[in-house]
């Protein structure tokens, strides 16, 4: 039986950020840790340091400071749903984080990358790609520890999360 979660970490934005990486809803050790991508096997940490070419802090609150240096957001699709577990494929009735209000408010923002599937079709059924009008935006291989369809390899998933790099600031 799945329960209901509700989304504890708040988004990381300021007034630089120029590139969103939204994710679908944090894992169950995320949440406990309250740090986005808490689980040791998520690749997005190891992607951010290899694209930025930077040895990524072990210190959560370094890693969150590393990219509000280097202009890149983070937060999430989901406010609160039910799952069972922490795979996408289990997320029911979710409910969406008010991105109208994140773009008024940080209008900076040039690009939207969606950290999987399940973000991009969360963000698209419940808040609408049109909100994206005038934004860059695309759905980019999760990274996720989690085997699933379509799985690519590490350097794979670099090179398609590349593109990140041709909208910070040099």
């Amino acid at each position: 039986m799945s329960s209901e979660i509700k989304n504890v970490l708040l988004p990381i934005v300021d007034s630089s950020t120029k590139v969103l990486i939204v994710g679908s809803m944090p894992g169950k050790q995320s949440l406990v840790k309250q740090q986005y991508y808490g689980n040791p096997r998520n690749h997005f940490w190891p992607i951010i340091g290899q694209l930025l070419q930077v040895e990524v802090p072990e210190d959560y609150c370094e890693r969150i400071a590393l990219l509000k240096k280097r202009e890149i957001g983070l937060w999430d699709t989901i406010e609160a749903c039910e799952r069972e577990g922490s795979l996408d494929a289990a997320i029911r009735n979710e409910k969406p984080n008010d991105f109208q209000t994140l773009f008024e408010t940080y209008p900076n923002i040039k690009l939207v990358l969606f950290n999987g599937a399940k973000a991009f079709d969360v963000f698209k059924k419940h808040i609408g790609l049109e909100l994206l009008a005038g934004r860059a935006y695309k759905k980019m291989p999760s990274t996720s520890p989690i085997p699933g369809k379509n799985i690519k390899s590490f350097d794979e998933k670099v090179e398609e999360w590349r593109i990140i790099l041709s909208y910070l600031s040099q």
